[in-house]
């Protein structure tokens, strides 16, 4: 199964298998967007065990970016569902070492 939500800023693409939910980030996560985003992942987390962020899309993530990342982990941990990032660009990889969360979103 296959979603998308789109905005000005950033468009989610999802896959479903039996395995795991992809989600293919593709624009700017910031105040604009972060609300949007985190409620759309929030959405699929019941239905799976494991998601998986691809973040090679993300081209700019600010504060509420990275706050909405945070608060899918928890929801995600919550639910004992696994959040794994892939695809990180080396702007969002400082970010996550300057604000030590690199080893919490992996």
């Amino acid at each position: 199964m296959a979603t998308t939500l789109s905005n000005a800023e950033l468009k989610v693409e999802t896959v479903t298998t039996a395995e795991e939910t992809l989600v293919r980030c593709l624009g700017k996560i910031t105040i604009t967007s972060a609300t949007a985003l985190q409620t759309a992942i929030r959405e699929l987390i019941p239905q799976t065990k494991r998601l998986v962020l691809d973040l090679a899309g993300v081209t700019y993530l600010d504060s509420f970016g990275l706050g909405a990342l945070v608060g899918v982990y928890l929801a995600a941990r919550k639910q004992q569902c696994e959040l794994k990032l892939i695809n990180v660009s080396q702007q969002v990889k400082e970010l996550l070492g300057i604000t030590n969360l690199a080893s919490v979103l992996q």
